[in-house]
């Protein structure tokens, strides 16, 4: 594997109109997980297990009609409201793939949420990432507002 592969990466952003605590839980709990872990809309079903505790782990199986793509992972720092990152385990990313992501309240009620991957197999794949958190961002406000 070259180096370039492996430092290839990613940043989405996205401001949405909810309180900074809100849209930190969100991230952390399974119901609501499960309503915007869904890249591929509303054609789309995820089933997630979490324990969101710093060395805890969550599963997050995206389906569709036609397949299921298995994701996992491991909390590396949960710092309440403000950051969060895990390892991202999919088929498309390196095994030592990282996602952080940081809130950051932009005024009363709007939070501007900051998503950034590393480690991906190829450019293909992070082009894939990328599309996909950026949906994932999307339903996010959409079940938050």
């Amino acid at each position: 594997m070259t180096d370039a592969i492996k430092e290839l990466e990613l940043t989405v952003s996205r401001k949405i109109s909810a309180p900074r605590t809100r849209v930190f839980d969100a991230w952390l709990s399974p119901p609501m997980l499960a309503k915007f872990m869904r890249p591929g809309g509303s054609d789309m079903t995820s089933k997630v297990t979490n324990d969101p505790v710093k060395g805890g782990r969550f599963t997050i199986l995206m389906a569709t009609a036609e397949k299921e793509i298995p994701h996992a992972g491991t909390y590396l720092e949960i710092d309440p409201h403000s950051r969060l990152s895990f390892t991202w385990e999919s088929p498309y990313s390196l095994d030592d793939s990282v996602v952080t992501i940081d809130f950051t309240e932009i005024e009363p009620g709007v939070t501007e949420v900051t998503l950034h991957q590393v480690k991906f197999r190829s450019e293909e794949a992070r082009n894939g990432h990328l599309s996909g958190w950026t949906a994932i961002l999307d339903a996010l406000e959409e079940t938050i507002g």
